[in-house]
């Protein structure tokens, strides 16, 4: 019961928001009692954060398996934005931003975790570009993952970034490209042009 608890409580709080999911509301689309869930969370935020960390371990799950394949850092990185955007259902209602406005203490828990899972990924990513000759080998790379992460972060702040205007799935594209052009060599910018090409088609 815990984990079908779990996942309702993740889906219904990144559809509709952290803060205006309530436990009436998770007791009801369960139809089951408030008495039930309270027996495996003690509280609300208690819940908060067991969904963040399942979200976050799937990813990262996700994101190792991806790594795993040894495929073209490039096509890597399209592969994980993918990933990331199943997973977080195209983030209609920006529960980040709400998990930091909330929830604070869970939001930096969790940025803090985000932060050493991409950095590693970023950092190997960017070695493997560099070595196949599709990355700059004058590279500072340190610099790379750091402003990557920076970057993947504020563009989900709905006030620097009003989804009216800026559409997830369109911003992550967007972001991902600009990063990409700033590091590839020519033969990486071929492969970056058909690969933006075919997910075009």
């Amino acid at each position: 019961m815990k984990d079908k608890i779990l996942t309702k409580a993740t889906d219904l709080f990144l559809n509709l928001g952290f803060k205006s999911v309530t436990m009436d509301d998770l007791a009801s689309a369960m139809g089951i009692s408030k008495k039930t869930i309270y027996s495996h969370f003690e509280n609300k935020t208690k819940l908060v954060e067991a969904c963040t960390m399942h979200v976050f371990d799937s990813v990262s799950c996700g994101i190792d398996q991806i790594c795993a394949l040894k495929k073209n850092p490039i096509e890597e990185l399209y592969e994980i934005k993918k990933l990331v955007m199943q997973h977080l259902k195209d983030e209609k209602t920006s529960p980040q931003y709400q998990l930091q406005k909330y929830y604070p203490k869970i939001f930096n828990t969790l940025r803090n975790k985000q932060f050493d899972m991409m950095h590693d990924c970023v950092v190997n990513n960017v070695k493997e570009g560099i070595k196949m000759g599709i990355y700059r080998d004058n590279l500072n790379i340190e610099f790379v993952a750091r402003i990557y992460f920076t970057g993947v972060s504020n563009i989900k702040d709905v006030r620097l970034f009003p989804d009216t205007q800026f559409p997830v799935a369109t911003l992550m594209d967007d972001y991902l490209e600009y990063h990409l052009r700033g590091i590839v060599t020519p033969d990486g910018r071929k492969i970056l042009n058909q690969l933006i090409n075919s997910n075009q088609d």
